[in-house]
């Protein structure tokens, strides 16, 4: 029978566990969980980012490293980059190449970067703030004086024998290179789709690579027979044409893309078997992967599971990761690279947990970006005026990426406002400082506050940010040593003290009960304890919330 009871126990332990998320909102309708869920194939930790439907002040776009072809950053070195002109959250985005070339297409506002790859879906997002994901080639070639020539790529190397262009994106010179001619073409617009782009070669160099892309410009660079061509037909004073056409067409106006794969959710189906160029093994192990999607109100989805930690999180197969999206709502949805180089971030700072230790450097990520008024969370979320040195300022923060007019309100418990700024200030970071106390120093009202910033940008779009905060003085004056705790409460409040190891490993509980007003003490009767360092910690809960103190204690 105790046996059984035990069972039962456990049962209702892990239950909830398997569903349960901690939630928090980063942003303005910005969301993020942290999902742990129990397979017979062991735990699987996911990471879920939610965002509105890109428009107005949110956009789904794709991002390269150093803002060039070539080379890697990590998705939180690329978000910190973008910050000061905006709030960015997403995941790492395609495989590459050794050199960190994106493996498939790269679109950004309608210029094409990287060409597809015929054999895997690309992602795209339309200009309604739909996410497409297809599979599509593009028909490109150039033509000098004679007949169009096949181009058979687009800032990467020509291969033994072909024709590629190398454009500003690729950055400052060609890559170097044996047997290659290279003809310079000024100027010469971006490489966009549809029509003819034109421009005329003004040098031409045998060279082997090293030649400085014009920012205006572009490079054709040939090799074998068709290098020879290109020095025929694209010598200087020579018209050269390209062209783009992508084969099949997007099934709607894409201006920015990523390459990718396979695709996941068809018409809010799981699919098992894309039919893409993936080998089994990417497919049918589990690890770490990268998705994103899309629900059909619009909402954007991205998911980032841990894989490979085992004990932690054993990851997924490509086809659960499909059934993870159908699960979150998405009625479309693809992949993008796993393994140890999934990873997801906000703002810069990391919030899965890499595959193989640090996290890695990527070619590309997949953003969504937030252009209105942002704010973390005060510090501290829970402010204590009591005079006990802790807790006893607030400090708030946020951040304009943009200039605008502001209007910033700190709201009390009784919807009354104590402090309000109207101001035009430029992009950057803003901060304010309140003590949590009136005029004459008394503490002011216990409960909780909201800081409440709007903004009206240069632009004409309009954004609200809302942090809260709690002003409780409940708990205060902690001092902690080996043989326990000494407190004093301002009211009434279930008290609990722990005493635990530096890593957050509880030795032993002290005191847990109801505690009258006053000076407070807990000891700890337990067995000699290790020499070493240890944290006392005291927490306190009655109607106002919530606070918590630490001592370190040796």
């Amino acid at each position: 029978m105790r046996r059984s009871v035990c069972i039962c126990l456990l049962a209702l332990v892990i239950a909830p566990a398997a569903s349960a998320a901690r939630g928090q909102v980063l942003a303005p309708g910005i969301a993020y969980a942290k999902r742990l869920e129990f397979t017979r194939h062991g735990p699987v930790v996911i990471h879920v980012l939610t965002a509105p439907k890109p428009g107005g002040l949110y956009s789904l776009e794709p991002v390269l490293s150093n803002g060039v072809i070539p080379g890697r950053e990590t998705v939180s070195q690329m978000q910190r980059r973008l910050s000061p002109t905006t709030t960015a959250v997403g995941i790492n985005g395609d495989f590459a190449d050794a050199a960190g070339s994106p493996n498939g297409t790269f679109l950004e506002n309608g210029v094409y970067k990287s060409r597809p790859n015929e054999g895997r879906s690309s992602i795209g997002i339309d200009n309604q703030g739909n996410l497409v994901v297809q599979r599509f080639g593009l028909l490109s070639t150039w033509q000098g004086s004679n007949q169009r020539r096949p181009l058979v790529g687009i800032n990467r190397t020509p291969g033994p024998n072909g024709v590629t262009i190398y454009t500003p994106s690729w950055g400052a010179v060609t890559p170097p290179a044996t047997g290659t001619i290279e003809s310079i073409v000024i100027p010469f617009p971006a490489l966009t789709a549809g029509g003819e782009l034109r421009g005329q070669v003004v040098q031409v160099n045998a060279s082997g690579g090293g030649t400085p892309i014009p920012p205006n410009g572009a490079v054709l660079v040939g090799r074998g027979g068709q290098g020879s061509r290109l020095a025929q037909e694209a010598g200087p004073g020579v018209n050269v044409n390209v062209r783009l056409v992508p084969h099949p067409p997007w099934i709607a106006p894409v201006e920015n893309a990523i390459g990718g794969g396979p695709q996941l959710v068809r018409n809010g189906r799981p699919l098992f078997r894309a039919g893409e160029e993936f080998s089994s093994d990417v497919l049918s192990f589990r690890e770490a992967r990268a998705a994103v999607g899309q629900r059909r109100d619009g909402t954007i989805v991205m998911v980032a599971v841990d894989g490979s930690l085992g004990g932690y999180s054993v990851g997924m197969t490509n086809f659960e990761l499909a059934q993870a999206l159908v699960r979150l709502g998405c009625f479309t949805g693809g992949a993008l690279e796993g393994g140890p180089a999934t990873a997801m971030a906000f703002d810069g700072e990391l919030l899965s947990r890499p595959s193989a230790g640090p996290e890695r450097p990527v070619s590309e990520g997949l953003f969504v970006l937030y252009d209105g008024v942002q704010a973390p969370d005060p510090q501290p979320v829970v402010l204590s005026p009591n005079r006990d040195g802790i807790d006893e300022r607030q400090v708030f923060r946020y951040k304009l990426p943009r200039a605008a007019a502001v209007a910033v309100r700190l709201i009390g418990p009784d919807g009354g406002v104590r402090y309000s700024e109207n101001s035009t200030k430029g992009r950057g970071w803003y901060q304010l400082s309140w003590p949590g106390t009136r005029v004459d120093n008394s503490v002011e009202a216990e409960g909780s506050w909201r800081w409440v910033v709007t903004a009206l940008d240069e632009q004409g779009q309009s954004s609200t940010v809302e942090r809260r905060f709690t002003l409780n003085t409940t708990l205060g004056f902690l001092r902690g040593s080996r043989a326990g705790a000494r407190f004093r409460l301002a009211r009434p409040a279930h008290v609990k003290v722990t005493l635990e190891t530096r890593n957050g490993a509880v030795v032993g509980t002290l005191l847990s009960r109801q505690l009258g007003a006053g000076a407070a003490s807990a000891r700890w009767s337990g067995r000699r304890l290790p020499r070493g360092r240890y944290v006392v910690r005291v927490v306190a809960a009655n109607q106002l919330g919530r606070v918590e103190l630490t001592a370190n204690v040796r």
